[in-house]
């Protein structure tokens, strides 16, 4: 299907809506069956029926579809927030007694579900630098069953090997999930190199506009209805027909969005490397990153996140740098019309001397739709507070 398709035109019948241009919100928690045996239908194959937004609802089909067909996936499912979705992908691998197998600096909550959640279950983990394929292969046991990705990650951007990640796990007879909101599907599909399931934090780029948050799965029709049927109506940690409208709003000017982004991104990095405060520019398409072929392999163009290391073994001018800040705002995640920055600095409890996993020295960037020269001024007056 062509992109302008499935942004614009896949799913939306829009004579069932009176040919309204933007879809429906059909905001009810029930639907109606005329006859016993229509319900009865229905409670045969929920999957496929609209009986409850529980289960499934119009708007967020569509919105399904959609992220179904840009990942080149037979199936979507869609949940109230991207650690939904990652922690029912994960769950829907697994038993008491299995072996996963995860890269060490994952998002901070898939880090939580894999180290304090999964071994309450019995579920065994092991964690690896995910830059070699080796360590995957050197970790695994005769009970493994889930090989977890995220590529790039979300802080650092270390990647892995995806296709080789894949065909290892498929040798060995069990799973890959990868989580690809870094990337977003116009950049990375990893089940086009052998993924089981991908998943998304729609909550970053796919929503686009920081007002609501969401997550999906893509994977095969026959694992995405076991996940329906176990994980997604038991927990119940569904996307709202509201949100699926908004995340409807986003995609139509994704394409747009993302190649602003990625341009101004160039611009600013470009010159943020001649500036003698930074020491270290952790960014997957800079020549300096030991993965940059890699990044070339898997990766279609870049996106708006990279990490600097300040020149400074000082927290309290890494603190004035990213207070000097003006047109940056401080916070979480990524993706939307606004730029930002992550502190790792803001994981030190100075009075405690905590030691964070992250080196106090890195900030990192979100670069959002905002110019590039006016973005550029503001990190060169805020530099100089070093």
């Amino acid at each position: 299907m062509e992109l302008s398709y499935i942004l614009n035109e896949l799913g939306e019948d829009r004579e069932l809506y009176y040919n309204a241009v933007a879809p429906p919100i059909l905001q009810t928690s029930n639907f109606a069956s005329k006859t016993v045996d229509d319900m009865r239908c229905m409670l045969l194959n929920e999957a496929e029926s609209y009986l409850y937004t529980r289960g499934n609802n119009p708007t967020v089909t569509m919105f399904e579809k959609k992220m179904a067909a840009l990942e080149g996936a037979e199936h979507a499912i869609a949940f109230g927030s991207g650690i939904a979705a990652v922690s029912a992908a994960v769950l829907s691998q697994l038993k008491a007694s299995d072996h996963v197998v995860c890269i060490e600096k994952p998002y901070g909550w898939t880090n939580v579900l894999m180290n304090r959640f999964l071994p309450r279950f019995g579920v065994e983990v092991t964690m690896v630098d995910g830059t070699d394929t080796e360590n995957y292969r050197k970790a695994m046991r005769p009970n493994t069953r889930l090989l977890y990705m995220e590529s790039p990650n979300s802080f650092t951007f270390e990647q892995q090997d995806i296709a080789a990640v894949a065909a290892l796990a498929k040798a060995h007879g069990c799973s890959t999930i990868i989580d690809n909101s870094f990337a977003s599907p116009l950049n990375q599909n990893p089940l086009q190199m052998g993924v089981d399931l991908v998943v998304h934090s729609c909550t970053k780029y796919i929503g686009g506009h920081s007002d609501t948050m969401g997550g999906v799965i893509c994977g095969s029709r026959d694992l995405i209805n076991k996940i329906f049927e176990r994980e997604f109506m038991t927990l119940g940690a569904i996307l709202s027909p509201h949100d699926a409208w908004l995340l409807l709003r986003g995609l139509r000017t994704l394409p747009v969005r993302m190649e602003r982004v990625a341009e101004t991104t160039r611009k600013v990095i470009a010159w943020i490397e001649k500036q003698e405060q930074v020491e270290k520019i952790y960014y997957p398409f800079h020549p300096s990153n030991p993965q940059y072929e890699l990044a070339k392999k898997q990766l279609r163009n870049n996106t708006g996140q990279f990490t600097i290391a300040l020149k400074t073994n000082d927290i309290g001018k890494v603190e004035n740098f990213c207070n000097s800040l003006q047109h940056f705002l401080m916070a979480a995640s990524w993706g939307g019309h606004e730029s930002l920055i992550y502190p790792a600095a803001a994981y030190y409890d100075k009075s405690s001397n905590y030691k964070g996993k992250l080196d106090f020295n890195l900030v990192r960037f979100y670069i959002g739709l905002e110019d590039a020269d006016y973005l550029i001024k503001d990190i060169e007056q805020a530099l100089k507070q070093l």
